[in-house]
């Protein structure tokens, strides 16, 4: 039942995180219909494989936190001012996500999957993210970081990865799907993280 539950915990978190339009999902719907739905998939696989890897080095820290909560209220002050930035840089400093994505040239299929795990390299909010979701959900009772549940995490989160960027493969398939998109996604993700340093400001405060 723990590995079924975190696997939910991973799966919703990550399709939740992924679902709004950003660089990675926007590239994977301009990477099919530049050059096809499998080149796409590929490039989304990569996509998928970094950000497992970035959820389980986030889990295993969390981890740590989780068996010394000495650290928690330290690192709360420290999350809080990376949210902080976060939230300046989406807001003030980040492109405009409505803007074209640059074309580029045809690449072999193996490229694509290694463009897309690069590309997801390059996005560090995974780590953060998982990091302060996974504690949340501990603190609940609800997410266990025994190793039959962190390895379904894991999982979880790659398949909800995956599932946004498959969507956005196939549904976008025309240039103007882009130009629809008249929203400012950094906007949107400055928002959130605002959202979520206010919360971690909260707790902080209940704790003094």
């Amino acid at each position: 039942m723990t590995v079924l539950v975190n696997f939910a915990i991973g799966f919703i978190a990550a399709f939740v995180g992924v679902v709004p339009p950003g660089l990675l999902n926007m590239y994977a719907a301009k990477v099919s219909m530049k050059e096809g739905r499998k080149k796409g998939i590929l490039f989304s696989a990569g996509v998928c494989f970094t950000v497992m890897l970035q959820t389980l080095v986030a889990l295993f820290f969390a981890r740590f936190l989780d068996q010394h909560p000495e650290y928690v209220s330290m690192l709360q002050k420290v999350a809080l001012g990376i949210f902080i930035c976060i939230t300046i840089y989406f807001f003030f400093i980040a492109k405009d996500t409505r803007r074209q994505l640059p074309d580029d040239v045809q690449h072999s299929k193996t490229n694509r999957l290694i463009s897309g795990m690069l590309l997801a390299l390059v996005n560090l909010l995974p780590l953060p993210y998982w990091v302060y979701i996974s504690i949340t959900f501990a603190g609940f009772g609800w997410f266990s970081f025994a190793q039959p549940g962190l390895w379904s995490t894991v999982v979880g989160s790659g398949l909800g990865t995956f599932a946004v960027l498959a969507i956005y493969v196939w549904f976008f398939r025309q240039k103007d799907d882009q130009k629809k998109l008249n929203v400012n996604m950094n906007f949107i993700i400055g928002i959130i993280t605002a959202a979520i340093s206010v919360i971690t400001l909260l707790k902080i405060l209940q704790e003094i």
